[in-house]
């Protein structure tokens, strides 16, 4: 079995609750969702890789995590069941699954593998995509107390979107991460837009991309 891959890579996690620890990063080629601030080319240039070329190169690495990123990597679903059940023991490796949220049975069959799923709910207002809360609300139950929720948001961002960011954190009980749409506009206020979450949920945290303004990635 294999998988299209674009590259494999050590760098320091710029986003979300592991911000700040070094990852090993397996980026998986292509999405479901086609978001209009997305930085990352999935298509070309990617290798194929079998489960024990994969696992060739992330065993000699030293990073005690592993981010399996993308595009969207549970669209690889079946390599990635199959690579984590033959080798996640010999890795001894926390396993980071970032995902869009979407695609629910997909991460039915690797939840027991995955330790931390960072979940990215997709807005209208900042990706042109059509709001999936439905599909992500789903997509939190089956991750439970694994999950945590990252919103990339800008200064569009509705107070309808607000209302249903709010309900999926609250009925997950899953941390609430903010993250302002790089580069972040001059005009925008941030703290307005973090206290009206903040205030309806305090496990809320306000975080940019902080590998851009560092350099690292």
């Amino acid at each position: 079995m294999f998988a299209k891959i674009k590259e494999i890579f050590e760098s320091i996690q710029g986003e979300g609750i592991l911000v700040g620890l070094k990852q090993i990063f397996v980026r998986f080629a292509g999405c479901n969702l086609n978001c209009a601030y997305c930085d990352t080319n999935t298509d070309d240039d990617v290798m194929e890789l079998i489960e024990e070329e994969l696992f060739d190169k992330v065993k000699k690495m030293d990073s005690t995590s592993i981010s399996l990123t993308g595009g969207e990597p549970l669209l690889h679903v079946d390599f990635i069941k199959s690579f984590l059940t033959k080798y996640k023991k010999y890795l001894n490796k926390e396993i980071y699954l970032e995902t869009n949220g979407t695609l629910c049975e997909n991460l039915a069959e690797i939840i027991d593998l995955v330790d931390v799923v960072a979940m990215d709910v997709k807005i209208e207002s900042a990706t042109g995509e059509v709001n999936n809360f439905d599909l992500n609300k789903q997509f939190l139950e089956i991750a439970k107390d694994k999950v945590f929720i990252k919103v990339v948001f800008d200064k569009n961002i509705t107070e309808d979107e607000i209302e249903n960011i709010l309900y999926l954190a609250k009925e997950s009980d899953a941390p609430l991460i903010l993250q302002p749409k790089t580069p972040i506009d001059d005009d925008i206020d941030l703290l307005e837009i973090y206290n009206k979450f903040y205030e309806n949920y305090q496990d809320t945290r306000l975080i940019p991309q902080t590998h851009k303004f560092l350099g690292v990635i």
